[in-house]
């Protein structure tokens, strides 16, 4: 019988492989153990900064808070637009909420309409979750207290408080500082493809129009950040004071406007259509630019409704145009300033006689508001005679005209700061050749229109006041100055900007025209300033507007307001020392002299009258007259009266 054979090999085999796999699996196992335990160690020892970070920023949380706006102040610090609490109420969407019946409920203690629930509601729904929409703004304190006390049965609602912008004098300055409202959509996607996180927060407000607008990076200054504590689901559970991040309040603005004189212009113009500004003669600062009737930004701030805002872009006398930069005008009789300036300055004679009889013939009728009779420039400028200045202006031509005015600031855009400027016009022949290619000739009969600031001149009222301004200067190419500092940092002056290119005498010679229409001129009876030896020098301008038969009555100041004339005056004053300078328009106004003198008048005295050199000039006493010269000495003082000799007694008489 055979025995069984055991084959070793076979067995060994096994074994091998058995070992060699454990020890390639161990091999394995330890390379994966080290390298797991070098990445813990990396983790813990060098990465721990990080992930504490990390993982605070799940338990924490940082909300953007807006930083306090800008003020912004006049040149004597009074505030004109600044910031106040006030109580707002926000809901925020959440998983455990109901937005259409917390607005239901919210309805029950604040007022919200229908159509404001129905708004509401669409835009909880489309916000981010989580992202506070504002529902109102300005709560009373019982409307507060209501919905902080059912706090805890209004999930997703927030009534705390902010800050709101507030305009302390309504809207004698909305045109100039304009007013912040809500960021839209065209505001976000303006901002570029990475807009500043804070646009979006329900309490930021964006500068609209004005300074508001055109400085708003520098008025909303660097938001600041609140910490608090949060869930799981991201609720806020509690707040961290200590981590708050302070926010940076925006920069200071000062303007040049005068609180008084701009309060004082609102006040003269009344429910009248118009503008004003005035300027500082000797560096350019703008102490008044006034646009009337104007609007109260506040409404801006918190909303206006459709009724609102339809009623005032619907007025006729556009409360929301600002007619002081805007709005273009042709400027009438004020223009026979720079016409009377070309022609002296291109050899023209002053002691030129033109007579008038109240009407002149060239191709048609031209008419003058008077018979003036013989006129030289000097008395043309005073009477403001059309039938002279008709044909000083076909004496010189309209080239030489443009070229003088456009010395004086007319038709150019300054920059003041604010966006929102009219170029105007100042024909030339260049322009009619642009403008008319069909009929591209200037014809003879287009320069008289010109000559009274008529036919295609138009300008705005700033210009004007920079033409007087630089006129009573008489030296410097004045610009107008508006931002007086941002931020504690000084502007550049209105009088840097190098002198004018026009000869000193002929200056002095329009000077002392533009007295004589204050004194014995068209404005001599209205523009007497009251203040003793402070006289006022001017030039009145009645323009027409619709056509030459539009208003009836003398100077078209009757008929329909649409179709009446537009009254100007640009004045300085004092006279004898220029300080001062203004432009006034009264939009269809009727004649200057009646409209817009004696409210240029009003108002100049406002800025004399807060002048120290000028007070004094006013308040002065009375020189004492001369003495005969018998009672004189040499010193020029009268000699000390010689005591009185009693007289003697007479014989008898008892002694005194």
């Amino acid at each position: 019988m055979t025995q069984p054979a055991i084959f070793f090999e076979e067995v060994n085999e096994r074994q091998g492989v058995f070992h060699r796999r454990a020890i390639l699996m161990g091999a394995f196992a330890g390379l994966g153990m080290t390298a797991l335990g070098g990445r813990l160690a990396y983790l813990q020892l060098f990465e721990t900064q990080r992930y504490e970070k990390l993982a605070t920023s799940n338990q924490f949380n940082f909300k953007l808070l807006p930083a306090p706006r800008g003020v912004i102040v006049d040149r004597n610090g009074a505030v004109l637009a600044a910031n106040r609490p006030n109580f707002r109420l926000m809901v925020a969407r959440d998983k455990d909420m109901d937005p259409e019946g917390t607005i239901k409920t919210l309805a029950l203690f604040v007022p919200l309409d229908e159509v404001r629930q129905r708004r509401l509601l669409k835009d909880i729904n489309s916000a981010p979750k989580r992202s506070p929409v504002q529902v109102m703004e300005d709560m009373s304190w019982e409307q507060f207290s209501a919905i902080n006390v059912r706090a805890a049965e209004l999930p997703g609602v927030t009534a705390d408080m902010g800050e709101v912008r507030v305009y302390p004098h309504g809207g004698a300055f909305a045109h100039v500082i304009g007013y912040v409202a809500k960021v839209n959509k065209e505001d976000v996607d303006a901002a570029g493809p990475n807009p500043d996180p804070i646009m979006l927060h329900p309490s930021f407000r964006i500068g609209k129009q004005g300074v508001e607008k055109a400085f708003d990076l520098d008025l909303r200054g660097k938001p600041g950040a609140e910490k608090v504590e949060v869930d799981a689901n991201g609720r806020q559970v509690r707040e961290d004071p200590e981590g708050n991040i302070p926010s940076i309040p925006g920069k200071e603005i000062q303007l040049t406007l005068d609180l008084d004189v701009q309060l004082r212009a609102e006040e003269v113009f009344g429910v009248e259509s118009g503008a004003a500004v005035v300027m500082d003669c000797r560096n350019g600062d703008i102490l008044c630019m006034y646009s009337g009737p104007s609007f109260d930004a506040n409404k801006f701030v918190r909303g206006l409704t459709g009724a609102e805002y339809r009623a005032l872009a619907g007025y006729d006398h556009k409360p929301l145009f600002n007619k002081a930069l805007t709005a273009t005008y042709p400027p009438g009789s004020t223009f026979k300033t720079m016409v009377a300036l070309a022609a002296l300055e291109h050899g023209y004679n002053p002691a030129t006689v033109h007579v008038c009889t109240g009407h002149w013939t060239f191709g048609r009728v031209w008419k003058c508001d008077a018979v003036h009779g013989a006129q030289d420039l000097k008395s043309a400028v005073a009477t403001s005679c059309d039938i002279y200045f008709y044909q000083c202006a076909l004496a010189i031509g309209p080239d030489k005209i443009a070229e003088t005015a456009r010395k004086f600031g007319l038709g150019e855009i300054f920059d003041i700061g604010i966006p929102g400027q009219k170029k105007g016009l100042v024909p030339d022949t260049a322009y009619k050749r642009r403008r008319f290619p069909k009929d591209p000739k200037w014809h003879p009969g287009e320069t008289p229109s010109m000559g009274i600031g008529q036919g295609y001149t138009n300008l705005n009222p700033l210009q004007l006041c920079v033409m007087t301004a630089r006129i009573a200067n008489g030296q410097k190419a004045l610009h107008p100055r508006l931002i007086r500092s941002i931020g504690g940092v000084e502007q550049k002056s209105g009088a840097a900007w190098g002198d004018l290119p026009v000869n000193r005498e002929h200056l002095t010679f329009l000077r002392e025209a533009m007295k004589a229409v204050t004194t014995v001129g068209t404005a001599a009876r209205v523009a007497d300033l009251g203040l003793g030896p402070v006289k006022m020098a001017g030039k009145t301008g009645t323009a027409q507007h619709y056509s030459y038969g539009g208003g009836r009555g003398v100077h078209g100041t009757a008929g329909a307001w649409a179709l009446r004339d537009h009254a100007w005056f640009v004045a300085y004053a004092p006279f004898d020392d220029p300080k001062y300078a203004i432009a006034v328009l009264v939009e269809h106004g009727g004649f200057g002299a009646a409209a817009a003198a004696p409210r240029a008048r009003e108002i100049m005295r406002t800025v004399l009258l807060k002048d120290p050199e000028v007070m004094q000039r006013v308040q002065s006493p009375t020189p004492l007259p001369d003495l005969p010269p018998e009672i004189q000495t040499e010193d020029g003082l009268p000699d000390a009266p010689a005591p009185i000799q009693a007289a003697a007694p007479a014989p008898g008489a008892p002694a005194a």
